[in-house]
């Protein structure tokens, strides 16, 4: 057991490794035009990332070694892999209204055309629908790495977050920002024909744009949130946590990947509420 808790290559480290090697194909997928993998593989990175800390907690096992690795493998995973994929859906959603009559094409391979398509404007200089002013649009995606490694290097050295985090965490700010290329290939078929004007206004590419830059910031700020750890599993003490559980359950049958930003913004407003509830009064003279 010593030799496993010391081994550069036990459990929990292999399972960090894991999470690292998802992120990067998720960025290879992206450039592919391959969204519908890249998302997968982002998914599968979270599934490794609560792996790597259940098991470093069942076998005893936590260096420093395991905490610098867990956050260069979610620098990637939920910082570079989802500012890429936010890239590409700014890419889609800036031509994805006008040129939605390639009816012959699928979700994938209509992201696929239009990546080409900014690819040639941007670095090629090749005359297309991209023009000057808009095609430079999608780098506003790259806040999400940016506050990203900023976080994940606080959290590092914030002795403050031991039961609770101060700041979004970066894998709830990633799954927020999933649900614009989940939603896209749902709705791929319908895109151009039965979307409501508050539909599009979501999905407008300045408007993303713009929640690239502001949501993530909430990384970084100073607002204390739950840690989903339960040190007994009483109501008193929990219950802003069962609210939360019973609610993401019941949320996800009825609003399938609406169900993602509704449980991002519930678990941002328990959170608040939680820290605004008043202490129970000192009677004690």
């Amino acid at each position: 057991m010593k030799i496993l808790k010391h081994s550069l290559f036990n459990l929990p480290n292999i399972m960090t490794a894991s999470n690292f090697i998802c992120g990067i194909g998720s960025v290879i997928c992206c450039f592919a035009g391959r969204i519908d993998f890249a998302v997968l593989l982002v998914f599968l990175a979270m599934v490794f990332d609560f792996l790597d800390g259940f098991l470093a907690r069942l076998l005893s096992i936590s260096n420093n070694l395991g905490k610098q690795l867990d956050t260069l493998a979610d620098v990637v995973s939920f910082g570079l892999a989802p500012g890429i994929i936010m890239m590409l859906m700014i890419v889609t959603y800036i031509q994805g209204k006008q040129t939605i009559f390639l009816t012959d094409l699928n979700a994938v391979s209509f992201i696929h055309y239009q990546v080409i398509s900014w690819l040639n404007a941007v670095f090629h200089e090749i005359p297309n629908d991209f023009d000057a002013s808009i095609k430079y649009l999608p780098f506003c995606a790259l806040m999400i790495p940016f506050f990203s490694l900023f976080r994940l290097a606080k959290f590092n050295i914030d002795e403050r977050q031991t039961d609770k985090f101060i700041g979004i965490p970066t894998p709830l700010n990633t799954l927020f920002f999933l649900f614009f290329p989940i939603s896209f290939i749902l709705n791929f078929e319908n895109w151009g024909e039965t979307f409501t004007s508050w539909y599009y206004f979501l999905f407008n590419p300045y408007f993303v744009s713009a929640l690239c830059i502001v949501f993530p910031t909430l990384l970084l700020a100073e607002i204390p949130l739950m840690a989903m750890k339960f040190k007994h599993f009483r109501w008193e003490g929990n219950q802003f946590k069962y609210i939360l559980l019973i609610s993401s359950a019941i949320s996800i049958p009825f609003f399938i990947v609406w169900s993602i930003p509704i449980i991002v913004l519930l678990y941002l407003s328990l959170s608040i509420v939680e820290n605004l509830e008043p202490l129970k009064p000192n009677h004690e003279v």
